[in-house]
């Protein structure tokens, strides 16, 4: 799923604050492409983590309702994709339990077939989705 995060980055001494208001968190960046990539990443680690939990993520603010502390401060939109960054941060391994016929998981033993690799493959091609 796709969205677009307002952020408020705030100049400080060391780059930019940035207060993520739809999360209520912050993060920092050296710069403000730093801070952005940085505001990404936070609503992506915060976002799957609701989504582990089952609970739903916050519906964007409108930027324009936002509003700034400073006249300094930048208010804009951070896009996250929860799908990519989830495939491309979440790649730890997990155990399910499969039942097969004792036959078919005969054959495959003998065969030398990795099933972890061949159900990877089917739920990529049932689910209609890129492993990349």
């Amino acid at each position: 799923m796709k969205n677009a995060y307002p952020v408020i980055l705030s100049p400080c001494n060391s780059g930019y604050v940035v207060y993520i208001p739809d999360f209520n968190i912050n993060t920092q960046g050296e710069d403000v492409a730093d801070a952005m990539e940085m505001a990404r990443d936070a609503i992506g680690l915060i976002g799957i983590e609701l989504e582990n939990q089952g609970m739903e993520l916050p519906i964007p603010s409108n930027p324009v309702l936002i509003e700034r502390e400073t006249e300094n401060d930048i208010v804009t939109l951070v896009d996250i994709d929860f799908t990519a960054y989830r495939k491309q941060n979440d790649s730890r391994e997990v155990r399910r339990s499969v039942t097969l016929p004792a036959w078919l998981d005969f054959e495959a033993k003998s065969k030398g077939v990795n099933l972890s690799e061949i159900l990877r493959r089917a739920l990529v091609r049932e689910l209609n989705i890129s492993d990349r």
